[in-house]
């Protein structure tokens, strides 16, 4: 369902150099050409940075720690507020790009543009706000005298890999808390939607940050190997795919690991809701499963219903999905919902994972249809625990739901999977909803909304196959620093 011609840009530029040690590159040796994911036609091109040109980035990053390092608080604060500023007089340009490279809908991409603002607003806030711990140590007679201060200190570089699907506020999410903590990186953003990332290479650029203390490089996966195994850096943080995540994880040596890598979100609609509250669960779940096509790693994917409202539930679904169905199409289109996947190889896989399900024994109740890169919103009902629908990550816009009764029962049906990002519950029980809490195998537990919620202040991470450590900008800078003690003895006695 592509377009058979490029469309015009208002604001796309021909080329978008790389940054090496905060400076353009704006005559690579190598171009990569980025696609509009709606009419497959090239949109722009971009410089590939070589494994040589990583290296030199590297060494401007290693040089430039020290005056990271020393860079005020207040200053990072006022670089940090200077970036959302920017963002904010350029939000259609950042909006519009991030359409063409991802084929997100323009009011999807018009919200990344926005989170991304309040990312970098928030960052600005906690840079001023990095507090250390006053220690009395004076625990026995030995230690008599001795009092302790801690203060956080930049951890070093950071190497950072973000993927396609949030080309910005993911890529956010790493740059902000960095640079309020006080550290210089590399960032390899998605060959697939590198143009965002380097939008905000350019705002950076002119920004008061220390010469060197950034590059952005769009390079291949094999030259990007160095990110990970380099010892120059302190730390690797890494938005992705979880074969590619752990194996960075063991190639990182002594480095710190931060990794985030998808899951398949369950969320349980408890029983004997009234309608109004059926109503608001079926609106959000639509919305959870099916925005950006799918294309979340907390994307709703397993819906379990209470047998007393499972009907009502599902009619509500399957509806709801077939009015969203009727907004296919190009993702420029402010009336679009439903734009292409990333790439034409990721709908057919989806589509064999749906006829894997039919044959069995699910029941597709409503879309189960590809036309190209597009996939149908697709809720397929008593899809087998053994199939890719409910133990693997389909990253598109398709739901499984089943009934269930016991609610403790359930629970341990969340918990089956290899995955373990986020959970949603509706409930108005509060003791389920704290057994949820209790007991969801999760980095996060959602009540009342679907386990899509992300608030970008918040801890955001996971356990099991979906990564290691937390972001979120509090967080994240204690990821990105180190605590350093201050023993004293006898001070203030005169």
């Amino acid at each position: 369902m592509s377009a058979s011609r490029l469309r015009p840009h208002k604001f796309l530029r021909p080329f978008y150099g790389y940054y090496v040690g905060s400076k353009e590159v704006a005559h690579p040796d190598v171009r990569l050409k980025v696609h509009d994911k709606y009419t497959e036609e090239v949109a722009t091109e971009v410089g590939l940075a070589s494994k040589a040109t990583i290296n030199n980035a590297i060494e401007h990053a290693v040089k430039s720690t020290r005056a990271m390092k020393d860079l005020p608080y207040f200053k990072r604060k006022e670089i940090l507020l200077e970036v959302a500023s920017q963002l904010q007089s350029r939000q259609k340009e950042f909006a519009e790009a991030i359409t063409i490279e991802v084929g997100k809908p323009i009011s999807d991409s018009t919200v990344e543009v926005g989170r991304a603002i309040d990312t970098f607003t928030l960052a600005a806030e906690e840079a001023v706000r990095i507090h250390g711990n006053y220690i009395p140590l004076d625990v026995s007679q030995r230690n008599a005298g001795i009092t302790a201060i801690t203060k956080r200190f930049p951890i070093g570089p950071i190497a950072m890999i973000s993927p396609f699907n949030f080309p910005l506020n993911l890529v956010a999410h790493k740059v902000a808390p960095a640079i309020a903590a006080g550290c210089p990186f590399v960032l390899k953003p998605s060959d697939r939607t590198p143009v965002s990332a380097l939008l905000l290479g350019e705002i950076l650029s002119k920004t008061a940050l220390p010469q060197g203390a950034f590059s952005i490089l769009p390079t291949s996966l094999e030259d990007a190997s160095i990110l990970s195994k380099d010892e120059r850096f302190k730390v690797i943080s890494f938005t992705g795919s979880p074969g590619v995540g752990w194996k960075i994880k063991n190639d990182a040596g002594k480095k710190r690991v931060v990794l985030e890598l998808g899951g398949n979100a369950g969320c349980i609609v408890d029983g004997n809701l009234s309608e109004e509250r059926l109503n608001h669960a079926s609106k959000r779940i639509l919305f959870g499963a099916f925005y950006s096509a799918g294309q979340s790693c907390i994307s709703v994917q397993r819906v379990y219903a209470h047998e007393s409202i499972y009907d009502a539930l599902k009619s509500k679904l399957v509806q709801g999905a077939a009015d969203l169905n009727k907004r296919k199409g190009d993702p420029m289109d402010p009336n679009t919902f439903l734009g292409p996947l990333i790439s034409e190889g990721d709908a057919k896989r989806v589509e064999e994972w749906v006829h894997e399900a039919v044959q069995s024994g699910a029941k597709v109740l409503v879309g189960g249809k590809r036309d190209g890169k597009f996939y149908d919103i697709t809720i397929v009902e008593n899809a087998p625990d053994s199939c890719k629908l409910k133990h693997k990550e389909v990253f598109a816009p398709v739901c499984t739901i089943e009934k269930f009764t016991d609610f403790k029962k359930v629970i341990d049906q969340v918990n089956d999977s290899q995955f373990g990002l986020q959970a949603g519950i509706f409930t108005d029980k509060i003791d389920n909803a704290f057994y949820g809490f209790q007991h969801l195998d999760v980095g996060g537990v959602v009540i009342n909304d679907v386990p899509s919620l992300r608030v970008d202040s918040q801890p955001y991470g996971g356990i099991k196959d979906s990564g290691f450590g937390r972001e979120g900008i509090t967080y994240s800078i204690e990821e990105f620093s180190e605590i350093k003690t201050l023993l004293m003895k006898d001070i203030g006695n005169l």
